[in-house]
């Protein structure tokens, strides 16, 4: 049953001070909002780190071609080195890796256009492999296939927005032809990705574009390792570059000639920096809660010290000492745990808030997204808030504990 008499003490005894109470409740409310807040910024960080890897495939290693910086064999520093599409077959037939694909970009100034109307977009040529290295997700149709790549088919795949730009929602774009750069591509499918700057693209076969421009050049070469470990991966780049090296006469130890780019080592870094923002956030929050709990405690020291007197007549009376401890810790956890629980509604209201807001105005934000705080998280700082109330009100507690009865009434 509820002692009515008991909270009418800790009504009391908090009311006496209302100022006194209203500032310590304050530093307790400040440090649960404020871990709130950081948390829930935290995790628009990180989701918004997680959102640029899951659009692509994680393990993936990208390979292009620069400068070399060292002579070699009698050649000179500063040569271009060139793929060719027998330098594609040649990795591609390295046992890590589970899917591969090349890609050219048509570079230039120029529009695409449908009948009347012309709108710029990105071109880019690939293999099939592609799909499994930028998860396109197709909304209709599909994506490039082998069938492309060996008749040279002009055929295309667009991003949704490219569609939306060209077509109204009663139209079909499968089956209609884009020009692009002169030459009319059938549109045989349009896909879907979460940024909208990925999807602000054009897909056309690789083996159509190098025939248009009567090369087998290729710019960039990209690999989806599977289940490939990091370090075999480190180990595939060193094969990899020793044998363009062999293949283009450069030195083995230039490390110009070639550019790599390992995903899943980047995403292992931000990973790794994204523990780091974790962990300095818990140290900020749970720091401004201590400070608000020694603000609790000073404060029940005071009460105690205020009612040394009372105190000793209740002991006088045959109070035990662990209805005093159970006393001033519960008007500890009182004060703690509703100006935290304030605090902790506070933050959430603000956070769901500030998402609510990024949506409703198609807020897209590049380094921050989908702001949150996690079941888990919440509950973490509940047990947070009642353990934070015990340890503010024991000390004060157990000093009352301490308080003579005879000493008490003589002061």
């Amino acid at each position: 049953m509820i002692d009515i008499d008991k909270w009418q003490e800790i009504f009391g005894s908090l009311g006496r001070h209302k100022l006194r109470t209203l500032l310590t409740a304050f530093s307790v409310w400040w440090g649960i909002f404020m871990l709130v807040i950081l948390l829930g910024s935290g995790n628009g960080l990180e989701n918004s780190a997680r959102r640029d890897f899951q659009n692509d495939a994680l393990n993936t290693l990208w390979i292009w071609t620069q400068q070399t910086s060292e002579p070699y064999k009698g050649l000179p520093a500063g040569r271009f080195i060139n793929f060719t599409n027998d330098d594609y077959e040649r990795i591609e037939q390295h046992p890590e890796i589970a899917y591969a694909s090349l890609r050219n970009n048509l570079w230039g100034e120029f529009f695409v256009s449908y009948r009347d109307k012309s709108l710029s977009y990105r071109v880019e040529a690939v293999q099939p492999g592609h799909q499994a290295v930028e998860l396109p997700q197709m909304r209709e149709g599909r994506f490039i296939n082998a069938t492309d790549i060996d008749e040279f088919r002009k055929v295309c795949v667009i991003g949704q927005p490219v569609r939306d730009g060209f077509f109204n929602e009663a139209q079909t774009a499968l089956g209609e032809y884009l020009n692009i750069k002169g030459v009319k591509y059938q549109i045989v499918g349009v896909f879907y990705e979460e940024r909208e700057r990925e999807m602000q693209r054009i897909y056309i076969p690789s083996s159509t574009l190098q025939r248009i421009q009567g090369s087998d050049q290729v710019q960039t070469i990209i690999l989806e390792m599977g289940d490939t470990p990091i370090a075999e991966t480190k180990l595939l780049e060193e094969r990899i570059r020793q044998q363009m090296a062999a293949q283009h006469k450069f030195s083995p130890s230039d490390r110009s000639a070639i550019g790599f780019f390992n995903r899943s080592e980047e995403f292992q870094d931000i990973q790794t920096v994204m523990t780091l923002i974790r962990t300095f956030i818990w140290f900020v929050g749970i720091g401004s809660i201590i400070a608000g709990v020694i603000g609790v405690s000073n404060i029940m020291l005071i009460t105690v010290k205020e009612r040394t007197k009372e105190i000793g007549v209740r002991k006088a009376l045959g109070a035990t000492p662990n209805s005093i401890v159970v006393m001033i810790v519960q008007e500890s956890v009182f004060l703690t745990s509703v100006a935290g629980y304030l605090g902790l509604a506070s933050g959430l209201a603000v956070i769901y808030g500030l998402n609510q807001f990024m949506i409703s105005n198609d807020i897209d934000a590049e380094f921050f997204y989908n702001p949150s705080v996690n079941l888990g998280t919440v509950l973490v700082a509940l047990f947070i808030l009642i353990l934070s109330g015990v340890v503010a009100g024991l000390i004060p507690a157990l000093q009352a504990v301490k308080i003579n009865p005879v000493t008490a009434m003589k002061g």
